[in-house]
């Protein structure tokens, strides 16, 4: 993928958990441990955007885990979501997903849900996820929503 000019070459690439943590450090987990449960279990997925392929400038991981709104097999979770403020709105966050979508449908997974924050619903929306829950609280974040979406991508 080629953002604008100017800003670089971003490339998406499969990675072991730690290439994540900087990022995940810096964006989501203030003052909390970067290490998510489950990061190096073998059927972990780990995506990280570089830029020039070098900096990492987004990460995300999806793991097989059951959907707590939806009943069957092959539910993935998308967890653990970052991009760079600096290359926010160039469509890092969307090739991430999207290769992970790519890479969950060919491991088996019809479905992929996440813990949504509410300031990143608008943009699971416009990549195809639907709200499936009333808004929560994911203590010590915040309010979260409940999102899916369904495999493969119509």
């Amino acid at each position: 993928m080629s953002s604008e000019p100017g800003a670089g070459t971003i490339t998406i690439e499969q990675v072991d958990a730690p290439a994540t943590y900087a990022l995940r450090a810096q964006e989501l987990r203030q003052g909390r441990p970067v290490e998510i449960d489950g990061d190096d279990a073998p059927y972990a997925l780990h995506l990280a955007a570089r830029l020039d392929g070098d900096e990492v400038v987004g990460v995300v991981r999806f793991h097989p885990r059951d959907c707590p709104w939806r009943e069957g097999e092959g539910s993935w979770q998308l967890r653990g979501m970052a991009t760079d403020p600096r290359v926010r709105g160039l469509g890092v966050g969307r090739a991430l997903v999207a290769a992970g979508l790519t890479r969950v449908q060919a491991r088996g997974g019809d479905l992929v849900w996440c813990d949504a924050r509410k300031a990143a619903v608008g943009f699971y929306q416009r990549i195809g996820f639907t709200i499936v829950t009333a808004e929560y609280d994911l203590r010590p974040v915040g309010p979260h929503v409940g999102m899916l979406i369904e495999l493969p991508i119509r």
